[in-house]
């Protein structure tokens, strides 16, 4: 794997910052990250990616880590976006892989550009928050920030800002175990392995520690109407989502690949929102590589 990056300019005077894995002459995957995380979560896919002769292009969002700011930016904005950096990557055609937070982004460019996009895998996906009448499947820290947002939002850029200095800190080894006793015992088993341990939380940390504002736009765009309608989304679409995930009940993962025409959809016993990643990533990609 790579920690190396490049900033790619793109129009209007942005710059997306980009890091790769896999493999260099493999085909195209790019990969979106979740929330809160950055480019470097795709350190998950990078064994995998090497063996099935893949590319794994994964760009920061604007406004996170080391891409620059984009304060106004909608998730409609991405598809735009992400057809500007295949260009200038010269891929014409290139398929897509998103992990929890990645999934609205990675629906909206298979719902913009389905005549690029070959197809996509969603895994551990966050659903159309705004559209939810039951909230009840959702962590709840996410409950909290929909309650916040809109009514009050200064007081969540407030909040933002303020927990910006410890969640920049890098977790002590010897606390680690502490933290994953938080998580459910599918998802504490694989991220006692470090390199997991760091894909996952180190590229959040990395996220904090550049920009709170990044993340409180990104965090934003969760919680409003995502702009298009997922029943005219034509791409193959392949969903995996664990029966044990306690971010996203897999119930709201079953409701979401019912309204996407062309999706196939798993749900895996035993698997949580890490774990399932981690331990079938090779799986996942093999199959989005077979379409």
């Amino acid at each position: 794997m790579s920690s190396d990056y490049a900033r790619i300019s793109l129009a209007s005077d942005r710059t997306i910052a980009v890091s790769e894995y896999g493999s260099k002459t493999g085909e195209p995957v790019f990969f979106c990250h979740g929330w809160p995380s950055s480019r470097t979560m795709a350190e998950l896919t990078d064994t995998a990616a090497r063996e099935l002769n893949l590319r794994i292009i994964s760009p920061d969002r604007p406004g996170i880590r080391n891409s620059s700011l984009h304060p106004e930016r909608k998730l409609l904005d991405w598809p735009p976006l992400l057809a500007e950096l295949a260009d200038k990557m010269h891929f014409d055609h290139f398929r897509i892989l998103g992990v929890s937070g990645g999934a609205p982004y990675t629906l909206a460019a298979a719902w913009a550009m389905s005549e690029r996009v070959r197809a996509v895998a969603v895994v551990s996906g966050a659903p159309p928050l705004a559209d939810l009448d039951n909230r009840s499947g959702l962590l709840v820290l996410y409950r909290w920030l929909l309650f916040f947002y809109p009514r009050h939002r200064e007081l969540l850029r407030y909040s933002f800002h303020a927990v910006r200095p410890l969640l920049s800190m890098k977790v002590p080894f010897r606390f680690r175990p502490l933290l994953l006793k938080l998580l459910q015992p599918c998802d504490a088993n694989v991220l006692r392995d470090i390199a997991a341990f760091e894909a996952c939380f180190e590229s959040q940390r990395q996220a904090w520690r550049a920009s709170a504002e990044g993340l409180l736009v990104d965090a934003e765009i969760y919680a409003r109407p995502w702009g298009f309608p997922l029943e005219e989304i034509t791409v193959p679409v392949r969903l995996w989502h664990g029966k044990k995930d306690r971010s996203f009940h897999w119930t709201l993962a079953d409701s979401l690949g019912k309204r996407i025409p062309n999706c196939a959809a798993r749900m895996v016993e035993g698997e949580g929102h890490y774990s399932l990643p981690i331990r079938h990533m090779h799986e996942i990609l093999a199959d989005l590589k077979s379409i």
